[in-house]
């Protein structure tokens, strides 16, 4: 039978929102039999309580636990609204399918966010167990937002990008930045970071370079390490008041012949040999030895790789068994959950590989079954459990799973095994106990002014300086010609703004990597950077820096997601400012001297596409005569 709020509408669901009330101290009757059992006994070891509750679940429920859906929002199916949740399809896929994992995409004020989260973990009291949700998030504490890779910041304080963070390379920061994005997220009912991403950004036209800590591994493996330990809470692992990092995309993701993306079936392969794999995985190091909660395989299928001596399947990560079982469990020990990146069991119709204009690519033809696409959906879910996976990404229909293990492709024994992992860190978390938070604090600890600061700061530290001609920074106040920056916040640093580059003394222009549109008509292919990275004549904003530098002397900074060839700009702009993430206020507070830019190049700046070209994909800053290397920056010494 459906709980009666599945029928509730949208007056009755505010009405339930606003009804909760925060969890009472002590016992909590989850499974509604008016006794104390030693899952719900918050004194009793989580193996006891783990093994209790384990004994009580039906197969049902335990292979609903292993899919980790998204919360639907009230007017967007993938849930990124500012809307609040569809809590009736909330409510029929908890109690009536066991799923009690899900990633939220909510962008609303900290108040109302942490009320919509504490009106699913209500829904999930009232389920036959009353097993917590466990709520996710990707990354949405920095500037750029892309739909599957990151959401809106929002109310919670903005940083740079981990590039930025990467150019300034100090892990104490980088923990520091975990402890308090641990401290909104907790504040607002978020309890698992689907990041870091400790892909080595080697493909320099790679569009998801901008979620990396860099091109080297030993950089990318510390930063890595310092992200996890600020945002569980702890040097060595988890701790009840942090956040589970979910490290991604084991491994080998930023070898992406062209930089294509594997969300996209053109991009569905990645190259390497054994010598580059192994610096790819070396990258992982201090993501296990901070205790990584849970490790994402990648999408794409590894050509050229051996593991013990045989060579991988072709088949995407999540179906290795190789890959997870073999190196990630048995070579490095790894105990913590597997979860798939999303969409990976699902049928990948002609929409998702060849999509056109009148037939083009929607959210709906998602697909990234990479490597197993002529086997049914039974099997993938099989080959995914065998392979060494804990938990299904995007889906919240366990049905297949249930199918696979009636069949006797899985038994029950290796369900409980995932299982117990995935609700180790329920009870680790403490959401057994108390899963409910309390809005009116989340509205204070969210974006709280001094954690702005502190991002403030980052976004000052982390710009790179390549060139400073003739000194001309700092900069004095003057009369400058703008572009793409607020007049109003120049105009607030003392300067005068004019509207042609003639009556200026200076020109400041903000300009990004170039890119391509390649494949406008796939879903992920259409919104991502691709292609290529130089400024050529006829691109606007270049044609913008040569009118401007043939008038006046010109300050050109660069919005980086990618490394961007800036051969032809380096001769124009007397100075150079390189951004990963940063407000113009920041960019100002370099211009004028009020801050110093301490950052240096996470990745080498490739002189020409030529070089780009004939370098090879998975080898880090492997361009031929660079016109600046990794680490060039003009600035205080380390």
């Amino acid at each position: 039978m459906r709980g009666m709020g599945y029928l509730l509408g949208g007056a009755a669901a505010l009405a339930l929102i606003s009804s909760l009330s925060l969890a009472t101290p002590g016992f909590r009757d989850l499974n509604h039999n008016g006794q104390r059992d030693p899952y719900e006994d918050q004194q009793l070891p989580i193996d006891r309580r783990l093994d209790d509750l384990l004994g009580r679940m039906t197969l049902e429920e335990k292979v609903g636990t292993m899919m980790h859906g998204s919360l639907r929002a009230m007017d967007s199916p993938i849930g990124a609204s500012s809307k609040g949740y569809d809590l009736a399809a909330a409510e029929h896929i908890i109690k009536e399918t066991g799923v009690n994992s899900f990633i939220t995409r909510l962008t609303m004020p900290a108040a109302e966010f942490a009320r919509q989260n504490n009106a699913i973990q209500k829904i999930a009291e009232g389920s036959r167990l009353g097993i917590p949700v466990t709520i996710s998030s990707d990354p949405r504490s920095h500037f750029m937002t892309v739909v599957g890779a990151s959401s809106s910041s929002g109310s919670f304080s903005i940083w740079p990008e981990t590039l930025g963070l990467a150019a300034i390379n100090d892990p104490s920061l980088v923990r520091r930045f975990g402890d308090i994005v641990r401290q909104e997220y907790r504040a607002v009912g978020i309890h698992m970071a689907l990041s870091p991403q400790a892909d080595l950004a080697t493909e320099p036209r790679w569009a998801r370079a901008v979620g990396t800590f860099g091109s080297d591994p030993e950089t990318v493996s510390t930063l890595a390490g310092a992200y996890i330990q600020g945002f569980q809470g702890g040097a060595k692992g988890l701790t009840p008041g942090g956040v589970a990092t979910v490290v991604k995309h084991w491994v080998g993701y930023g070898a992406e012949p062209e930089g294509f993306d594997a969300h996209n079936y053109y991009g569905r392969i990645a190259k390497l040999d054994n010598a580059s794999f192994a610096l790819h995985v070396a990258a992982f190091k201090g993501a296990f030895a901070a205790g990584s909660a849970g490790v994402m395989p990648t999408y794409p299928i590894l050509e050229g790789v051996s593991v013990n001596g045989q060579p991988l399947p072709p088949v995407a990560a999540g179906y290795s068994k190789p890959l997870l079982t073999d190196l990630l469990r048995g070579t490095y020990g790894y105990r913590g959950v597997i979860i798939s990146d999303w969409a990976i069991t699902k049928d990948c119709p002609v929409e998702c590989i060849a999509p056109s204009a009148e037939k083009p690519q929607t959210s709906a033809a998602i697909a990234m079954p990479w490597g197993v696409e002529e086997l049914s959906q039974v099997q993938r879910f099989a080959k995914g459990v065998e392979a060494g996976l804990d938990q299904f990404g995007g889906v919240d229909d366990p049905t297949a799973l249930l199918a696979a293990v009636h069949e006797g492709r899985i038994s029950e024994a290796r369900i409980d095994e995932s299982v117990r992992r995935i609700l180790w860190l329920k009870f680790e978390l403490g959401l057994f106990d108390d899963p409910y938070v309390d809005p009116d604090r989340a509205n204070i600890v969210v974006g709280d002014q001094k954690f702005q600061a502190e991002a403030d700061a980052a976004q000052r530290r982390s710009q790179v300086l390549l060139e400073n001609r003739g000194n001309l920074l700092p900069l004095k106040p003057s009369k400058v010609w703008l572009h793409r920056v607020d007049a109003a916040v120049v105009r607030a640093a003392g300067f005068t703004v004019v509207d042609d580059p003639a009556q200026a003394d200076v020109a400041i222009v903000r300009t990004q990597t170039p890119s391509e549109k390649l494949h406008p008509h796939h879903f992920f292919g259409a919104r991502q950077h691709e292609g290529r990275l130089d400024f050529r004549d006829g691109d606007a904003d270049y044609e913008v820096i040569k009118k401007a530098a043939s008038t006046v002397p010109t300050i050109v900074v660069v919005d980086m997601d990618r490394p961007a060839i800036l051969t032809n700009i380096k001769d124009k702009a007397r100075a150079l400012l390189v951004a990963f993430g940063a407000s113009d206020k920041a960019v100002m507070d370099i211009v004028t001297g009020r801050a110093r830019a301490e950052g240096r190049l996470p990745f080498e700046l490739p002189s020409s596409m030529m070089a780009v070209e004939k370098q090879n994909p998975a080898l880090p800053d492997d361009s031929n005569q660079p016109l600046y290397a990794r680490g060039a920056g003009i600035g205080p010494s380390r």
